[in-house]
């Protein structure tokens, strides 16, 4: 590949950018040219110490900072962020490749949770019982938890940190970042943005690397709290190994999102859904619609209605004004198109074969066009792995209760939906599935800021999701005082167990 304009992503660390102390580098790469455009310093041991030892020195003082003064941060983070999110934007489309208008989506799904924060003193007050005994008040407090850790994916390099870092800091916590090697230039964007917002130095830190920067925030007897987002195996690793060290770790894994399509749902609606949740930034979202469940008697029709609708679509840089930009490597395109070779020699129908494209780009960029199966079984690797492409495959089946039953045994259980007129249908749909994130008529059901994001079964380790009220229990911890104003009359010595009266 052609090296331009080479430039290296350093650590943020005490409110400034820190080189590493050790000598390992990655590149950064344009997806959609395949050009080296610079690249990222992989933390050592020492440097993940250092940014430790900052957020540690900084709690503190962050913690006893009022609610006030912590809002008014907050505040300022969000009006510099709306105002600047354009160069955001460019950034993440330089380094994931998806379109400047899903990267704009992103920066303000994130913007949510931000605002969601500015309202902290309110989610985070107590409660008081006065004379619950005898002259004996009680009162409960939520207190910040000390250093959190963040371990974020490439695929949206700052919506994700965002779902955690608003109400980590809002709470009184230090924040540490491991964004991925492959997307990490917008976290030290955002850095700087803190800085200038107000935020004291320490509070907000960036390391970059792999897995000897993941394992020592797992280790580290200074780090309280993992938030991680990832694939499955290793949202599994991360919670084991931090729990292990007693650390409290929210670990969301991976998906295999199904959506579901009765007889009597509005078709058009139906395939526009699933052309917009299949290949929405080239399928590389935990969200994605990568399973079509039809009932068999509308299938026909419905599969060509999302061909018709795929065929328009334009690929190509995302600067450009594109649909759908690249994937973010090379070796996650040559994966993903395995994919395809897989269904095809399993005997999926192969309806629009996506390794044929001729990108809207300039040079070698990691383009697959979007890739529509028929006719898919549970035994093939298409159904069964989490591709994380623009791979959407259709599974029939005869009725409502075998299509529930399809989605009920997937191990994955992040987000589904129903596309369907009738309401019954679609209330017991919301009762009966067994997955965190459903949708009626709505193919990606990220909640609003203020409910939880999460999964269930293998699509999240730990019991807590994300951001709302979930979120603010896990960046913080009860404390109950149980207080009496002594006068002469307190009643001397008394050894037995305290009991009300």
């Amino acid at each position: 590949m052609q090296t331009v304009s080479l430039r290296t992503t350093s650590h943020w660390i005490d409110g400034a950018t820190v080189a590493d102390q050790g000598s390992r580098t990655a590149d950064i790469t344009n997806p959609a040219t395949g050009q080296v455009t610079g690249s990222v310093a992989l933390a050592s041991e020492a440097t993940v110490n250092q940014a430790v030892a900052a957020a540690k020195a900084a709690f503190p003082g962050w913690r006893d900072t009022s609610l006030a003064k912590r809002t008014t941060v907050l505040f300022a983070f969000r009006e510099l962020l709306n105002a600047r999110k354009g160069e955001l934007a460019e950034i993440i489309t330089a380094e994931h490749g998806k379109v400047l208008d899903d990267a704009l989506g992103e920066i303000s799904r994130g913007q949510e949770v931000v605002e969601v924060a500015c309202g902290i003193a309110h989610l985070i007050k107590g409660g008081h019982t006065e004379n619950a005994s005898t002259k004996v008040d009680v009162h409960s407090v939520r207190q910040p938890l000390g250093v959190s850790a963040i371990i974020a994916p490439f695929n949206f390099p700052a919506m994700v940190p965002m779902w955690f870092f608003p109400v980590a800091i809002a709470a009184g916590n230090t924040v540490i970042v491991k964004p991925s090697e492959k997307t990490p230039t917008a976290a030290n964007w955002m850095a700087e943005l803190w800085k200038e917002a107000g935020l004291p130095d320490g509070v907000f830190n960036v390391v970059h690397g792999d897995k000897e920067s993941v394992d020592t925030l797992l280790d580290h007897r200074d780090v309280a709290s993992v938030s991680f987002v990832g694939s499955t195996p290793i949202a599994q690793y991360v919670y084991e190994r931090g729990t292990a060290a007693g650390k409290r770790v929210q670990a969301l894994g991976g998906a295999k999102n199904h959506m579901l399509v009765l007889p009597d749902a509005d078709l058009d609606l139906a395939a526009d859904a699933a052309v917009n949740a299949g290949f929405g930034a080239a399928g590389e979202r935990c969200m994605a619609i990568s399973v079509i469940v039809a009932v068999d008697s509308i299938a026909d029709e419905l599969v060509a209605k999302i061909a018709e609708r795929t065929r328009t679509l334009r690929i190509g840089d995302g600067t450009r004004g594109c649909d759908m930009g690249p994937l973010v490597t090379s070796a996650h395109r040559d994966k993903v198109a395995s994919y395809i070779d897989a269904g095809e020699a399993a005997g999926a129908d192969l309806v629009l074969d996506g390794r044929q494209v001729t990108p809207d780009a300039d040079g070698e960029g990691f383009f697959l066009n979007p890739t529509l199966f028929d006719r898919v079984t549970t035994d093939m690797s298409i159904y069964t792995d989490e591709i994380f492409g623009p791979v959407l495959s259709t599974v029939r089946v005869d009725s409502y209760d075998d299509g529930l039953e399809l989605i009920n045994n997937s191990p994955y259980g992040n987000g589904t939906a129903i596309f369907t007129n009738d309401g019954g249908a679609a209330r017991r749909f919301e009762n009966e599935v067994e997955v965190g994130m459903v949708g009626v008529n709505v193919p990606i059901p990220v909640p609003m800021a203020y409910y939880s994001f999460g999964g269930w079964k293998a699509s999240l380790f730990g019991d807590t999701h994300a951001h709302g009220a979930e979120g603010v229990h896990f960046f913080t911890r009860g404390k109950v005082v149980t207080k009496r104003w002594l006068d002469p009359s307190h009643g001397g010595l008394n050894l037995g167990f305290p009991t009300h009266s």
